[in-house]
């Protein structure tokens, strides 16, 4: 680990900045969803294949971001993906077909990967244990702010000015980020050029893969903050087309989700006080089995209303902020010499798990059977991969612990 470069203060704005506009760019789009079917006589599969395709740039270039951040250094690496992701956004925006606009949400993604890999990364160059998990609670807080406020001024701006409004603002955004890495962002790592080379990428991956604790504690955030871009995919067709919201509305209604979760962020903050970060996580899971227990009942018993719907999500949320802090800075701490890759993989396992999730729901045809089904899958798959991430310290621990034969 280098000495800081940043302070704790820049380093949690900069990547609560950067990791935010992935979520905001999906949380900013998803009002205009249904009205794009219109406008582009379309279909929904096709307007649902958008936000997947987003997706699939966004988690499969993780890979290559987090690589690159490690060879390029941090900084050069966001510039140039930010570039990208301003591409995509003109191209989103003048798009003249829905396969334009299908290849403008395919850049995007891949522009907007650096965000979550280069902020993780930055955090572990630089801090560690106690003081990681702080900022990384701090990044929770400030990205509460933005997808909490994107669909409502995604909906706004659709209701006053159309959907291409959207896109432009997603042009602003990416004018913004350059803009802030370029003057206030600090370099944290020493490029390496032999990192981009196929032997070590490779065996930088097989050490990931390799480690129980890595994949164990990935997986815990693949199905806890998962969820949430799962879930994205199908809260429009559930609250606009089966209760019956209008786009403003629903960009409203969605400030319950993102409220529940900058809550549990300043409790979080709070408890890390008295307590270790890892003592906070069992309780979040807890919230998050709870949760989806009522997803899966009430959406398969009753007929969805706004507070049956989103109800369990804020509760939902409410544990992710629990559990988020510890979880990754616990997977990527025994891994410094390969943080951007580190990074990488989780993000690319996360967004992975959302990406799959989408397309499972898209398959089903059902949006609120599908969210009944999925969401608390991943729950379950959140509690038992933090079972099997509780027994590999165990079994850590019980190793260091035993004398030399």
């Amino acid at each position: 680990m280098t000495a800081p470069r940043m302070s704790e203060r820049r380093t949690s704005i900069i990547g609560a900045f950067l990791v935010a506009l992935g979520p905001v760019s999906m949380a900013l789009y998803t009002p205009a969803m249904p009205e794009l079917v219109h406008a582009f006589s379309s279909t929904e599969s096709a307007i649902k294949l958008t936000l997947s395709l987003y997706f699939a740039g966004f988690a499969l270039s993780q890979l290559v971001s987090g690589t690159m951040s490690d060879v390029l250094g941090r900084r050069k690496t966001t510039l140039i993906f930010m570039t990208v992701y301003l591409a995509g956004s003109l191209m989103a925006a003048f798009a003249p077909s829905v396969e334009v606009l299908l290849a403008g949400r395919l850049v995007q993604g891949i522009g907007a990967s650096v965000g979550m890999t280069v902020s993780r990364a930055i955090v572990r160059d630089q801090f560690t244990g106690t003081e990681a998990a702080r900022i990384m609670n701090m990044v929770g807080m400030m990205l509460a702010i933005g997808p909490a406020v994107s669909p409502t001024l995604g909906g706004f701006a659709l209701g006053l000015f159309g959907w291409q409004s959207i896109f432009f603002l997603m042009v602003g955004f990416a004018l913004t980020a350059c803009g802030a890495v370029y003057f206030c962002m600090a370099e944290t790592t020493i490029p390496d050029p032999a990192k981009g080379r196929v032997g070590p990428i490779l065996r930088g991956y097989g050490e990931l893969a390799a480690s129980s604790r890595f994949v164990s504690a990935t997986l815990v955030m693949a199905g806890a903050v998962g969820a949430l871009y799962g879930q994205a995919t199908m809260l429009p067709f559930v609250l606009i087309g089966k209760v019956g919201l209008t786009p403003t509305q629903f960009g409203v209604g969605m400030l319950m989700q993102s409220g529940f979760f900058f809550a549990g962020t300043v409790v979080v903050r709070v408890l890390m006080r008295r307590m270790p970060p890892a003592r906070i996580v069992f309780p979040g899971l807890c919230f998050i089995g709870i949760a989806s227990i009522l997803i899966a009942s009430l959406s398969h018993l009753m007929e969805p209303t706004f507070l049956s719907v989103m109800g369990p999500v804020g509760i939902y949320a409410f544990g992710i902020a629990f559990v988020m802090p510890y979880m990754m800075t616990a997977a990527m701490e025994p891994f410094p010499h390969i943080a951007g890759s580190a990074s990488a993989a989780m993000g690319f396992i996360q967004m992975g798990s959302g990406f799959i999730a989408g397309l499972v729901a898209a398959a089903i045809g059902l949006p609120l059977f599908a969210f009944g089904t999925i969401i608390p899958a991943m729950g379950l798959m959140a509690i038992l991969s933090y079972a099997w991430y509780r027994a590999v310290c165990a079994r850590d621990a019980q190793l260091l612990t035993e004398p030399a034969e």
